[in-house]
C-alpha cells in the first residue's frame, strides 16, 4: 500500500508542471479573454460591461463577414487541397520507385523552413517586376496587390508548406496496410484504380479523417503568412479572422472586440469539428456505430 501510495503521488508530481502550465497559461487566459469579450476596454480607460453587444456588433458588421467569408473560403481551400495532392504523392512514393527517400526530404522542406523565409522567396517569385512567374508567362500581374489573385496565390503556398507533413502522415497510414490485400486484389483481377479506390481509400480512411481535422484547424488560424506577405490587403481581400483579431488587440486597441472574434471563431471551429466528428461514421473504415 506505501509503495502504491508513492507511486501515485511522484506520478502527481511529474504532472504537477504540466497541469500548472494549463492552467496558467491557457484555461486562467482563456476564462479572462471569455469575460473581456462582454466588456469595453481600450487598455487605458476602465473595463466596462456591456454584456453581448460586441459579438452583436461584429456578426452585424459588413467587414467581419468579409473577413469571416475569406477565412472559409482559405480554410476551405487549403484543406481540400492539402489533403487531396499529398494523398496521390504518398501514393505514388508508396510504389516501388528510385531515389524515394529523396523525394521525401525534398517534400517535407517547406514544412520545417521558417515561415518568414518563405514569405521572402514567394515574394520575389510572385513579384510582378521581377517575379519568376511573371518572367515565364511573359506577364505583368499585380499577383500580390490584386483583389482577385491575392487569395489564390497564398492558398497556393499554404498548400506547398503543408503537402510534406500530410504526405508523410499519408505513408504512415500506408505502412499499416497489409501487402497480402493488394497481393490478393492482384489476382482477383483488380486495376490499380480499383485497388486504389476500393481497397487503399477505404482502409487509409482514419488517417484521412486526421489530416482533414487537423488541417481544418491550423486553416482556420492561419496568422504568420498573412502578417508577412499581406498584410489582409487589398481591400481586405486576404484579411482573416486570427489577424484581424490582432490589428483590432493590438492596433486600434479593441480589446472587447477581438475577444468576442476569437470566441466566435472558437465556436465556428467547434462546430465544424464535431459535425466532421459525426460524419466520420459514413465513411472512416470501423467507425460506423
Amino acid at each position: 500500500m506505501k509503495n502504491r501510495f508513492l507511486q501515485k503521488n511522484l506520478l502527481a508530481l511529474f504532472l504537477l508542471p504540466s497541469i500548472a502550465g494549463c492552467i496558467i497559461f491557457i484555461f486562467l487566459p482563456s476564462i479572462g479573454s471569455l469575460m473581456l469579450s462582454l466588456c469595453d476596454w481600450n487598455l487605458i480607460n476602465k473595463i466596462k460591461f456591456i454584456g453581448i453587444d460586441n459579438y452583436i456588433s461584429l456578426l452585424t458588421s459588413d467587414e467581419f463577414k468579409l473577413i469571416f467569408k475569406n477565412t472559409i473560403i482559405y480554410a476551405v481551400s487549403v484543406t481540400l487541397f492539402a489533403a487531396i495532392i499529398p494523398l496521390v504523392l504518398a501514393s505514388i512514393l508508396n510504389s516501388k520507385i528510385r531515389c524515394k527517400e529523396l523525394y521525401k526530404t525534398a517534400y517535407f522542406l517547406p514544412f520545417i523552413t521558417p515561415m518568414i523565409v518563405i514569405a521572402m522567396v514567394w515574394q520575389w517569385i510572385f513579384d510582378p517586376n521581377i517575379g519568376i512567374v511573371n518572367t515565364l508567362l511573359k506577364m505583368n500581374v499585380q499577383w500580390l496587390y490584386n483583389t482577385q489573385t491575392a487569395m489564390p496565390v497564398l492558398i497556393i503556398i499554404s498548400v506547398w508548406k503543408l503537402i510534406g507533413y500530410n504526405m508523410v502522415i499519408y505513408l504512415s497510414g500506408f505502412s499499416g496496410i497489409s501487402s497480402q490485400v493488394y497481393e490478393a486484389s492482384k489476382i482477383d483481377g483488380a486495376s490499380p484504380i480499383k485497388t486504389f479506390f476500393h481497397i487503399t481509400l477505404p482502409m487509409l480512411s482514419p488517417t484521412i479523417f486526421f489530416v482533414l481535422i487537423i488541417t481544418t484547424i491550423s486553416s482556420f488560424q492561419i496568422f504568420d503568412l498573412i502578417y508577412l506577405m499581406t498584410q489582409g490587403g487589398p481591400e481586405n481581400s486576404t484579411n482573416v479572422i486570427v489577424y484581424w483579431i490582432y490589428k483590432s488587440a493590438f492596433e486600434t486597441f479593441e480589446i472587447g472586440k477581438s475577444s468576442a472574434g476569437a470566441y466566435i471563431l472558437f465556436i465556428f471551429i467547434l462546430i465544424l469539428t464535431m459535425i466532421q466528428w459525426k460524419l466520420r461514421t459514413k465513411w472512416v473504415l470501423n467507425e460506423h456505430y
